[in-house]
């Protein structure tokens, strides 16, 4: 059986298949303009490689994918024309918020607009009580009135998010089967989200009522390309789910991408007996870092271009450092590197399709830590000249050596990178130093040396392909469907009993959704949550369920916020559950075993890299030649079609049996 794994970044689009012959890799640039044309040329190469002609339609092939399309819709603002409809007197909720600022110290701070304008904001009449009873009624008729109007308004699409609707959710179905008459997509926030907070339960619902006909469009078209096979999308949960249920639920694949490289670190991690890792994903437009400290970590509490997400997802931390990110000049005169990103188109400078400005990847190219004729195994050609040109341009306007322009830029670069990493690290209570970094993504290898040094942190394990391992990680994939309900009750009331029988009611809807999937039950298992707090406190965390959970939230609680309260009441505000569909995953293959010495063939000669502050000789190793055993030391740039690693004169390699290489640094 052919399986294949995709994930569409900002710059490449990645794809690894397995088929009787074995494992193979494929990079091709991505189309902003219509990712889907990048996926599907990838998808036509793969079945030319694979002997099943032109097309995939119908081989029987198990695709699992990863898209960023969701995530750009709400970043550019480039979603549909959406709707509002809540009850009457509360349509401004979404814009009321919270109050709190993003900024606290900028004093020209200013909210980002509205996606759904004041006059797209509808009232319904009726009400539910804080209780789950009807306080007023909605009729028939009077739901008809909004719907038309809504209609006469022009929507695309609609959020119906009403008070107290994961309650008694009657009046959303009564609006929503009204809205599917009318041929209108709908949103309904007790399918979305079934929790309290009214704001953040409204807008979870609409940022998926603005993504979803953006998301349908997207697979639909993949899906008449791929029919006949199975064609699976990564959640932000680090699980998949069928194409029709991302089509409606596409709020939950906002970090799809970046959460398959989780997944796919995590287990390459557990194989070679690693178990807590900092991942540090650096592809060509961002880089995304996660803490795995045995275990995905989970949370309830996201958003994105500052509307709250709350649907859960792996907690990965992105900034805008990646391989295309622009170096220039704030209007004081001190340099910056990103956030903006040459992206695919034009990309860097050294890719040759009209990039201008100098680039984290130029300045790579230029130090000598890229070998240009082994660039994505030698398949793409890099306009090495106009690179340099620029550079030595840009250093002789700032009167700097061109060298100290480049190290100037990636250290701008690293610096990005690691406070991004003591976010998800010393800022909840983690030491870096008892982790090991787990860097992937195109341009991971060529700055993990720098960045774990800045940590004070000495293991470094790249797993093999790291310019490819978030598609890894979808093909690891189980499908994973995530329930919750408010119940808020004090943690003394939360019996046995009780958390039995709330459960249960969950688990059997997990178990009927996920057959709905093609999951057997006997291949299904569940993971139980709490939200809890201290009685008085306004945010939970997130616990997973035990016997005595009480403590663990104090233990979760000390180990976050610095204190425990013990004797303090503690509440249960919202029980979750994820039920996982364990599918099978490829095995992880393994590499033959060699001396200590790498063999001959993996030597491929020598070129001046400027490392460790001064020009070097460094050697070059093809890490496909390389086997288990095999042991080398700095200086060295490692070459392999999806990345390049830069190993630092003060580093020594090790292979271990599964390809991965584990750098020590002294």
């Amino acid at each position: 059986m052919l399986i294949i794994g995709v994930d569409t970044g900002g710059t490449f689009t990645d794809f690894i298949y397995k088929d009787k012959s074995g494992v193979r890799v494929h990079k091709a640039l991505s189309t902003p303009d219509n990712p889907s044309r990048a996926v599907i040329q990838g998808l036509g190469h793969i079945a030319q490689q694979t002997c099943v002609g032109n097309s995939l339609e119908r081989v029987g092939a198990s695709i699992a994918h990863g898209s960023t399309v969701a995530t750009n819709a709400i970043l550019e603002r480039k979603g549909v024309r959406t709707a509002l409809v809540t009850n009457a007197g509360f349509e401004d909720v979404i814009e009321i918020g919270r109050q709190n600022r993003e900024d606290l110290y900028d004093l020209h701070y200013r909210r980002p607009e509205q996606v759904i304008p004041r006059e797209m904001r509808f009232g319904a009449p009726g009400r539910v009580t804080s209780t789950g009873e009807i306080e007023s009624d909605l009729t028939e008729a009077e739901a008809q009135k909004v719907v038309q109007a809504v209609a006469d308004s022009g929507a695309q699409s609609v959020a119906v998010c009403l008070l107290f609707s994961f309650l008694r959710p009657e009046h959303e179905n009564l609006l929503g089967r009204l809205f599917r008459e009318k041929g209108i997509p709908v949103s309904l926030s007790h399918e979305i989200l079934a929790e309290f907070r009214e704001y953040e339960r409204t807008s979870t619902t609409v940022v998926n009522a603005y993504v979803s006909p953006i998301m349908t469009r997207y697979l639909t078209d993949l899906n008449r390309w791929v029919q006949g096979n199975t064609f699976r999308v990564m959640q932000s949960n680090g699980g998949s789910i069928s194409a029709e249920t991302a089509m409606h639920e596409s709020v939950r694949t906002i970090l799809s991408g970046p959460a398959g490289g989780a997944v796919g670190a995590l287990e390459i991690g557990r194989a070679a007996g690693m178990d807590r890792l900092i991942t540090f994903d650096m592809g060509g437009t961002s880089t995304d870092v996660c803490l795995l400290n045995r275990g995905l970590p989970m949370t309830t509490q996201s958003a994105i271009a500052g509307y709250p997400v709350k649907v859960p997802m792996i907690d990965i931390h992105t900034v805008g450092a990646g391989g295309g990110s622009i170096a220039g000049l704030d209007r004081g005169g001190a340099m910056t590197v990103g956030p903006e990103s040459a992206g695919a188109a034009p990309g860097p400078i050294c890719y040759g399709r009209g990039g201008t400005r100098v680039t984290v990847t130029d300045a790579n190219l230029y130090l000598g830590r890229i070998v240009p004729d082994f660039f994505l195994g030698g398949g793409m050609a890099l306009a090495e000249d106009a690179a340099r040109a620029e550079l030595e341009r840009m250093a002789l306007d700032m009167d700097m050596s061109p060298e100290k322009l480049a190290s100037g830029i990636l250290d701008i670069a690293n610096a990005n990178m690691e406070r991004a990493v003591r976010v998800i690290s010393v800022e909840r209570g983690f030491d870096p130093r008892d982790f090991t970094l787990f860097p992937f993504g195109g341009a991971g290898g060529m700055h993990c040396a720098e960045l774990a040094r800045s940590l004070g942190m000495t293991r470094i394990l790249i797993p093999a392909n790291p310019g490819i391992l978030s598609a890894v990680g979808m093909l690891m994939a189980d499908v994973v469907k995530d329930y919750s309900r408010t119940i808020m009750l004090p943690a003394r009331e939360f019996s046995p009993q009780n958390a039995k029988t709330v459960f249960r009611e969950m688990e059997l809807r997990g178990e009927d959704d996920l057959a709905s999937e093609s999951v057997a039950r006997e291949s299904v298992r569940h993971e139980r949550f709490l939200d809890m707090r201290y009685k008085g406190q306004s945010h939970e965390l997130l616990v997973p369920f035990e016997s005595d959970f009480h403590t663990a939230f104090e233990r979760l609680h000390e180990q976050r916020y610095g204190y425990a309260d013990p004797g303090r009441e503690m509440e249960v505000v919202n029980v979750r559950l994820a039920s996982r569909g364990e599918l099978s995953r490829p095995e992880l293959p393994q590499l033959p075993d060699g001396e200590a010495t790498p063999p001959a063939n993996a030597k491929l000669g020598t070129r001046p890299a400027f490392l460790g502050g001064k020009w070097r000789e460094a050697t070059i190793m093809d890490r496909k030649a390389l086997l288990s055993g095999n042991r080398f030391s700095g200086p060295a740039i490692v070459t392999e079609y999806s990345s390049t690693i830069v190993v630092p004169p003060d580093a020594e390699c090790k292979v271990d049996k599964l390809g991965n290489l584990l750098m020590t640094l002294q």
